[in-house]
């Protein structure tokens, strides 16, 4: 089995809590492709994290922290910025994050930093995120994207509060559009979904992707499941297991993370019977993360997952 590269952001969330009746902001380790590196360790996959890292002691925290959870750093850049931050609040399990640090430590990442070798070696590439806002970053992930001589994943997963208008969403959407063209998966939720395509319904916005390039999409749909588009058959809805949700936090990269984790070592499904288990799979990957709080740290193993939904 070879290794998955995933190139995206690391940051520091602050999580909106209480503790002795006072609120509080509780540090946990997170950005959405850190989880999915994470996760993709936590499965039993290869995994190694490529962006850029602040030169703080919170930046050293979560390469320690990678490297705790069995996720390689060798292509991680140390720049000088402090780590960014994004605050977290909650309306029930559902996130909602606002990001502080400029310049944004996540997005300094650059094309000459990209270390050549182990991206043409990865079985698995992802991208995604809101990296590919940052220019230089967006830069990067071109670059690696047309060296990828592996399967290419793409996750768009969209922040609102980072889209300064019109025309920044309607730049992020030809973005979008230009990696899912070359992506043999791309995931996205029901909310990315929305704002890139607003009016769409999402087994149309699944068809779009499709016609654009894209192999295979799935689209999450929180507790419903999600929305499985594959080869030549009509969409189909995979149903998400019953759970008892307190923290939607990593949700989504918990879903990647399994279908990359599957696709290490056994490459694309031939048929869309074999995606909607491994889609089945990911969601109940998902379900046992949303019973407990944080993203990097809720990432279970498969013994977890068969512990937690033994028939």
């Amino acid at each position: 089995m070879g290794y998955a590269v995933v190139l995206g952001e690391a940051l520091v969330d602050l999580l909106d809590s209480e503790r002795d009746g006072e609120r509080v902001y509780r540090q946990a380790i997170g950005g959405g492709p850190l989880n999915v590196a994470v996760g993709v360790a936590r499965l039993g996959g290869s995994a190694q994290f490529v962006g850029s890292l602040g030169d703080d002691v919170l930046g050293g925290r979560i390469r320690a922290f990678l490297t705790a959870a069995d996720v390689g750093v060798v292509g991680a850049v140390t720049v000088p910025a402090p780590t960014t931050l994004a605050v977290v609040t909650y309306a029930g399990p559902e996130p909602d994050f606002r990001f502080y640090g400029e310049p944004a430590s996540y997005g300094l990442l650059g094309p000459d930093d990209l270390d050549l070798a182990l991206l043409e070696g990865a079985d698995v590439l992802y991208c995604g995120s809101i990296v590919l806002l940052q220019p230089g970053t967006l830069a990067a992930a071109r670059r690696a994207w047309s060296l990828a001589t592996g399967l290419r994943v793409f996750d768009p997963n969209v922040r609102p509060r980072l889209l300064n208008g019109p025309a920044a969403l309607e730049g992020l959407r030809e973005v979008v559009a230009e990696f899912a063209a070359g992506a043999h998966l791309v995931k996205l939720s029901a909310a990315d979904a929305g704002l890139l395509y607003p009016g769409e319904p999402v087994e149309g916005v699944a068809a779009y992707l499709r016609e654009l390039g894209a192999a295979t999409v799935v689209v999450t749909l929180g507790a419903t499941g999600a929305v499985l588009a594959a080869a030549d058959a009509d969409p189909v809805l995979v149903p998400a297991p019953k759970v008892n949700a307190i923290d939607a936090t990593g949700a989504g990269d918990s879903v990647m993370a399994a279908l990359i984790a599957d696709l290490l070592p056994d490459g694309e499904p031939e048929s869309p019977e074999g995606w909607i288990d491994r889609v089945a799979f990911a969601l109940r990957v998902a379900g046992l993360v949303c019973e407990s709080p944080g993203g990097a740290t809720a990432m279970p193993t498969r013994a977890d997952v068969d512990r937690r939904f033994a028939a």
